[in-house]
């Protein structure tokens, strides 16, 4: 099987790259070589490759950015879609995208399923809807992930600045800083590596066509998880919580983001607990600063 990722260079795409390429070819491409606002150059580069599989590791992901740039965030994460949903209809290939759990207003205190309609709150989470629907455009599956932590950002190789909340927060525990963590906000963080298994299993079972969740099982405030992450580490965190109301943000974010894994279970596809992620994300992170 013929894999193209794009967004070569992020932190999923990276992950999806080492796990597809054991044992296909995956030809990978950064916006630099790929940009999916192009979208003569999409399917121009799509046809002469005619891959199997598409993985849209790209996207614009400054929340708050997308409030004054709209028309770029829109450019990447809806018309880009739009764009790789075409060149894989013209091909034949399977388009697997990547969505968020923004899409929905926070305002539940039950773990969203697929059925629920979203509602999204900002110029980011609109424009990552309309990719969902475009990505209906081709034989495709989209997958909702969420506070996406891992993946090479906890190799030993790895010389990029780590992006992720969970990166940052293990980064100050481990240098014995005090960690600010919402505990009005709850979530169900996504393990890179995890997402890429899921990923993979769906394009191997030929699970049906559409939208899944795609998260740690289970769910917490940004508190439990800086607690337990701490726990992973062997450290004792100096926790400040803080509420989202504290900070100005200028767009809005749903407090509630647990999302429910009960679709992918029902295809055979059981995703790990959050828990159990930060687990093997410590001990990756524990051995990347041992001393060589």
């Amino acid at each position: 099987m013929t894999v193209l990722i794009t967004g070569a260079d992020g932190q999923l795409a990276s992950a999806l790259h080492a796990r597809m390429a054991v044992e296909h070819h995956v030809v990978a491409v950064t916006r630099a070589q790929l940009d999916l606002t192009n979208y003569d150059a999409v399917i121009d580069a799509v046809r002469e490759l005619r891959p199997d599989v598409i993985l849209n590791g790209a996207a614009y992901n400054d929340v708050d950015g997308a409030e004054d740039h709209p028309t770029v965030a829109l450019s990447v994460n809806a018309f880009g879609v739009r764009a790789l949903a075409g060149a894989a209809r013209s091909v034949g290939a399977t388009l697997v995208h990547f969505s968020t759990d923004f899409v929905f207003d926070g305002t539940t205190d039950e773990p969203y399923t697929e059925e629920i309609p979203p509602n999204p709150q900002s110029v980011y989470a609109t424009s990552k809807l309309l990719g969902e629907w475009f990505a209906g455009e081709a034989d495709h599956y989209v997958l909702r992930v969420e506070s996406l932590f891992g993946g090479s950002a906890s190799s030993q190789d790895d010389v990029r600045p780590r992006g992720s909340s969970v990166d940052r927060m293990a980064d100050a525990i481990l240098s014995d800083r005090e960690v600010r963590a919402f505990d009005d906000r709850t979530v169900s963080p996504s393990f890179v590596e995890d997402v890429a298994d899921a990923t993979l299993a769906l394009l191997q079972t030929r699970a049906p066509f559409g939208l899944y969740h795609c998260v740690g099982s289970g769910m917490g405030t940004w508190v439990d998880v800086v607690q337990e992450l701490a726990r992973h580490l062997n450290r004792s965190a100096q926790i400040i919580p803080v509420q989202m109301a504290d900070f100005d943000m200028k767009a809005n974010r749903p407090k509630f983001c647990a999302l429910s894994n009960a679709k992918l279970a029902s295809v055979g596809i059981s995703m790990p607990t959050w828990q159990d992620a930060l687990a093997r994300f410590a001990t990756a992170r524990l051995v990347a600063n041992s001393p060589h």
